[in-house]
Formats: structure tokens, C-alpha cells, sequence
């Protein structure tokens, strides 16, 4: 049994009052964690173990992870920490880099196809073991990234959802991590040493749009130490009417409206394909209206 320190106790506070906010997890959920070997992927099975064992409802937790074969992959690191922690899972072993490597030129990033790939890999896995939610490791400051992201360069007011369940009702993704900071997930897991596996085993380039972004928000924390609180804050608290969507605000009758949720977003297949997807192109605004009407502002 692991020592419950200062920054666990913290973060399980928070993980539990996600989990309650959007109903994360019911009674008889199977929960697929998916174990990248990363930080954030290390805590959020750590901390779930822990819920489980305190929760009033009962859930099972399967952890997967996706053996790419990538080179210098290191496969006995996680079944063993698993097996170690006698944690039930799953290792896929698929061999996508070779996949990869032979339809992707040189010098292209691999994120576009190996995200398709692993998204289906992964989403068949969670359906062959009947789970009925995929867990993944995003947190607060992922969830605010990418709201700024879409913001600058998409041209959407659009986050990550915490929770989205996929159209034909055979699963739904779950973000527990969502009100916790990267900070205190590094923190802990210094604390705990999880044999962390480096994530630039495939070669990819960073993406240089996401990295702009979190160097604006430490900048920004400089001068407003809670920064990263208050626009957490911000997501949760929409003022329909102090926006520019006539399909959200009726601004007519000065009433708010119920705005459909556009075709395609509640497909797990797509998110699974964006969130796995670190390239450039994922964030690029490739939708010619967009780029007209932005065009149209500056003039």
C-alpha cells in the first residue's frame, strides 16, 4: 500500500470532484486506462486504483498500452510495474512504425496516421474487452492548450470535453485529470518514480503551435499567478449572450437557444484521432470560410 502524500491527497480531491461534476464513472463501468508510460498516464491509473478501492461504486480497471515497435521501445517496463502492482492488462503489440515509416517520406511527420492507427487499435481493444469507458491522461493545462489553440489558429471556441460518449453508444471517453495541473502530476510523479518511458521514441517534431501556447501561459502566470485557475474557471462559466453565435443567443428576442451539436463530435473514433494527432496540420485552418471572414475583420 502506497503512503497517501500531500500532493496525492490533492489531486485525488480533485480527480473525485471531476469524476462527480460529469459523472465520469457508474456502477459496473469497465474503465480502460490507457498507459502511455508517461507522467500523466502513470497518475491517472495511480489515482484511479485509489478511488476504486474508496469508491461507493463498484468498477473495474483494465490498463492498456499499444506496443508500436518502435525502436529502443522498452517492453518489459510496463508489464512489469504492472504485473509488480498486480494491476489487470493488456499489452497490444502492433507493429504501426513499420506501417509508418513505409507511407509516410522522409522528413514528414508520422503524427496524421500513426493517431488513426492507434485510435482504431485501441478503440477495438475497448470494445473486444466490453469496457465501457476509455480513461485518458489529459489534464487541466492539456484541456486550456487546446482551447487556445482552437481559439488562434481553428477558429472554434472548443476545449476538450471531460467526458464525450461516441455516437453509436458503444463507448465514451473520460478525462479524471481534468481539473489537475501538469505541476502537480510531474510533482507527484517524482514522488511515487515511475519508470517513465520517453516520448520521442519515434522521431516525431514537436508540435510548435502547442509549445508557443504553453510558454504564453507560463509567461501570462508571471503577472497573474492563478491564471491557469481562472480560465478553467472560464470554461465552466459561459455567458451565451456576450458571444457572436445567433445559434446559441437569440439575440433577436434576447433569449438563449439550444445549439445542435455539429455532426461527427460526439464520434470517439475523431476525438481519439485528434488527441493522438501531435502534428502542425491538426491545428491548421484549413476551412477557406474561415480564412475569408478572418480576411474580412482585418480589412
Amino acid at each position: 500500500m502506497q503512503t497517501e502524500t500531500k500532493t496525492k491527497g490533492k489531486l485525488l480531491k480533485k480527480m473525485g470532484r471531476a469524476i462527480e461534476d460529469f459523472s465520469m464513472i457508474a456502477e459496473g463501468d469497465k474503465v480502460m486506462v490507457c498507459l502511455s508510460g508517461g507522467k500523466d498516464s502513470y497518475t491517472l491509473l495511480d489515482l484511479l486504483l485509489d478511488v476504486q478501492r474508496r469508491a461507493p461504486v463498484k468498477f473495474e480497471i483494465l490498463a492498456v498500452n499499444l506496443d508500436q515497435k518502435q525502436p529502443d521501445f522498452p517492453e518489459e517496463v510496463l508489464p512489469n510495474y504492472l504485473t509488480t502492482r498486480k494491476v489487470p492488462h493488456r499489452i497490444v503489440e502492433e507493429d504501426t512504425y513499420s506501417i509508418v515509416t513505409a507511407h509516410i517520406p522522409e522528413g514528414k511527420t508520422y503524427c496524421s496516421l500513426c493517431s488513426r492507427l492507434r485510435r482504431g487499435i485501441l478503440y477495438n481493444v475497448a470494445v473486444e474487452e466490453k469496457c465501457t469507458k476509455i480513461a485518458l491522461g489529459h489534464h487541466g493545462d492539456d484541456i486550456i492548450a487546446t482551447f487556445l489553440m482552437n481559439l488562434f489558429y481553428v477558429g472554434q471556441l472548443k476545449a476538450m470535453p471531460p467526458i464525450l460518449r461516441s455516437d453509436d453508444g458503444r463507448n465514451t471517453i473520460i478525462r479524471p485529470l481534468a481539473y489537475c495541473q501538469e505541476a502537480e502530476i510531474a510533482k507527484y510523479s517524482e514522488e511515487q518514480q515511475f519508470p517513465i518511458i520517453p516520448c520521442n521514441l519515434c522521431g516525431a517534431q514537436p508540435n510548435l503551435k502547442r509549445a508557443r501556447i504553453k510558454r504564453l501561459i507560463n509567461e501570462l502566470e508571471k503577472e497573474t499567478p492563478f491564471i491557469r485557475q481562472t480560465m478553467m474557471t472560464a470554461l465552466t462559466n459561459v455567458t451565451g449572450s456576450h458571444l457572436l453565435d445567433n445559434e446559441l443567443y437569440d439575440f433577436r428576442n434576447f433569449e438563449p437557444m439550444i445549439k445542435a451539436i455539429p455532426a461527427g463530435h460526439g464520434s470517439v473514433e475523431k476525438e481519439l484521432d485528434e488527441v493522438f494527432d501531435h502534428s502542425e496540420s491538426a491545428f491548421a485552418t484549413q476551412n477557406p470560410t474561415i480564412r475569408t471572414a478572418a480576411a474580412e475583420l482585418v480589412q
